[in-house]
């Protein structure tokens, strides 16, 4: 038996012990305990000697890099620490990705250090607690690691001269007296009420008391970790700014920094109420006690907008999905974005009715046999077989069932959805657009009920983006929504005659809706063939069968309303000759209210009838 078979085994040993120390009735599945370094990294491990994944709640470690750290007898410390990140930080992939929203928020310019900052976080809090309640060697590990690891970084030469004046007047002392690094040891040794420099901990008057304030932090919030994470990446900033080199000795302690790799967040397009305002530890007074002696966590003073509610940009939500190993392209990051945006504004899904019916129908014969009960003989029908009646070969009885369902199910309408995408409309990859999310909670909405739905994306002339038709495929919709082509502003009539010209009666009816402003207009222009606008979009309708609805964000008071000279007398004539229902916002962000309540009524069991509604809304 070799020394790696021999080592496998002793790890493979210590895990029932370490799972026993967050609790006896925990169960994960087994680590994947990797021999090599090759194997490791088929598994996802680079650059450390440990990890987790939060998708399928393992823990792989490399045991080779075990080695040559010199921490084969660690077996209990290591998975039982790897375990503490799926028990006690970050535990799952939404409080992941909050915990590194409120890192980011914590270290202006320098959010790309997110990951491992909120790493060092979530390793303090799960070692203090290993090593205070459980009385493991934790503090060996870090002294093992100090006697392999490279020393930090010189200092700046003298080339840089003028760079190393920037950073001191930027970050004042911390770049003469310490170092990230010096820090963070400093913090161990105050927990753990160890000398100064025992781990590695900087010994300046400065570094001690960050130190004291970030094991105050660690202790005051091991109940309400995440409250605190932004506070704790205030105290490292100064820090990473001047070492900001030595960031690659913290590699090797990175062990959650792919953790949400492969995984599909939910519940993080919303901001915690004080995300955006981290507190200094020295400004705590629960953490320094200046203020109260008895304070107590929940005393920390909270921001105005505590309650929350606010919702990321999309290139916010996009960075914060790559900061938790999740690196998508634009169009599939805006896909998951609108899609979770809309969802709680979806109508619910269909729901079949019971059936009220008790009667009773004839269903057949059946041979009667003796036990049975007498009554059941179908005398008549028993004679008509043989008119000599002899029990349990010639008797019969009636099979009665349940008479169906009368009921009649009524078929949904299919959606044509046209959205202006000029340049006067948000590019929704970048920044949140009402229109996209207003279309994707009808689009979505419609798709529940079993319609079908064609999106098209318009701007100037040739601009279009559209689906291949009437479809029912999600993602295809909302890649077509959350897409931008931010040009003139020329309505692709074109599209609306071609739609309409090969739909025949046999096709099931379509409402066709428009989301614009004043640029609407285009639609009743002459196509490229010279035809006439209002000729094609009353065929549209005609053969659609199920009426039209224009949303567009213009003056509530468009009836009376001067525009360029003149007035709107083309949608008072789509509303008064070609039955147009007309609903106006005087703000883009009001399209979510009109999105609610057009899905309402018309993909609910409650929905108005497919003809045209010819009513002006406004939303206000």
């Amino acid at each position: 038996m070799d020394a790696n078979t021999t080592l496998l085994e002793r790890w493979r040993a210590a895990w029932p012990a370490a799972l026993a120390l967050w609790s006896p009735w925990l169960r994960l599945g087994e680590p994947s305990l990797c021999g090599l370094s090759v194997e490791a990294a088929k598994e996802g491990l680079n650059g450390s000697f440990a990890m987790i994944r939060l998708v399928d709640q393992r823990v792989v470690v490399d045991l080779e890099q075990v080695c040559a750290y010199g921490l084969e007898d660690y077996a209990r410390e290591v998975l039982a620490h790897e375990i503490g990140h799926h028990i006690l930080a970050p535990a799952s992939v939404t409080d992941q990705f909050r915990l590194l929203a409120r890192i980011r928020a914590g270290l202006p310019t320098l959010e790309a250090h997110a990951p491992m900052v909120a790493n060092l976080y979530a390793d303090l809090l799960i070692n203090d607690r290993l090593a205070r309640q459980d009385g493991l060697r934790m503090a060996d590990i870090y002294r093992r690691l100090r006697a392999v690891l490279p020393p930090t970084p010189p200092p700046l030469p003298a080339a840089s001269a003028k760079d190393r004046a920037r950073k001191e007047e930027a970050v004042g002392e911390h770049l003469a007296q310490g170092s990230l690094w010096q820090l963070y040891m400093g913090i161990y040794e105050e927990l753990w009420q160890l000398d100064p420099g025992d781990l590695g901990g900087g010994t300046t008057e400065l570094l001690r008391a960050d130190a004291w304030l970030g094991a105050r932090l660690v202790r005051v919030y091991a109940r309400d970790w995440l409250r605190a994470a932004g506070s704790f990446a205030a105290l490292v900033l100064p820090y990473l700014v001047a070492e900001s080199k030595e960031v690659a000795l913290f590699a090797l302690l990175q062990d959650t920094a792919s953790a949400a790799a492969g995984s599909t967040p939910n519940g993080v397009l919303e901001m915690d109420g004080d995300e955006r305002e981290p507190l200094h530890p020295s400004r705590d007074p629960a953490i320094t006690g200046e203020e109260a002696s008895d304070a107590k966590p929940e005393q920390r003073p909270e921001s105005k907008a505590s309650s929350g509610g606010q919702t990321r940009e999309p290139f916010e939500y996009g960075e914060l999905l790559a900061a938790g190993g999740l690196v998508l392209p634009p169009r599939e990051m805006a896909i998951r974005y609108y899609r979770e945006l809309a969802l709680p504004h979806l109508v619910p899904f269909p729901r079949m009715p019971a059936s009220g019916r008790s009667e009773l129908q004839f269903e057949g014969l059946e041979p009667w046999q003796v036990g049975e009960p007498f009554d059941d003989i179908d005398w008549i029908q028993t004679v008509l077989q043989s008119p000599v009646v002899i029990p349990g070969l010639t008797t019969v009885r009636r099979v009665l069932g349940p008479a169906p369902d009368p009921a009649i199910h009524p078929e949904p309408i299919d959606l044509d959805l046209y959205v202006d995408s000029s340049g006067s409309m948000p590019n929704p990859q970048v920044n949140l657009s009402w229109p996209a999310l207003a279309g994707a909670v009808i689009a979505l909405s419609a798709l529940r009920t079993g319609a079908a739905v064609q999106v098209t994306l318009w701007s100037g002339k040739g601009q279009v983006l559209s689906t291949p038709g009437f479809i029912r495929n999600e993602d295809e919709v909302l890649g077509v929504l959350t897409g931008t082509l931010r040009g003139a502003t020329a309505f692709p009539i074109w599209k609306l005659r071609e739609t309409y010209a090969r739909r025949g009666a046999h096709d099931r009816a379509v409402h066709i809706l428009q989301i614009s402003d004043d640029g609407m207009d285009t639609m009743f222009a002459r196509d490229e063939h010279g035809n006439d606008g209002w000729e094609v979009t009353a065929m549209a309708l005609g053969k659609g069968r199920a009426g039209g609805t224009l949303a567009l964000n213009i003056p509530a008071n468009w009836e009376t309303a001067k525009r360029a000279g003149h007035g709107f007398d083309w949608l008072r004539r789509a509303r008064d000759e070609q039955g147009w229902a007309v609903h106006t916002v005087s703000d883009l962000a009001q399209l979510l209210d009109f999105a609610r309540d057009f899905s309402r009524r018309h993909y609910t069991a409650q929905a108005a009838p497919t003809a045209a509604e010819g009513e002006h809304r406004a939303y206000v």
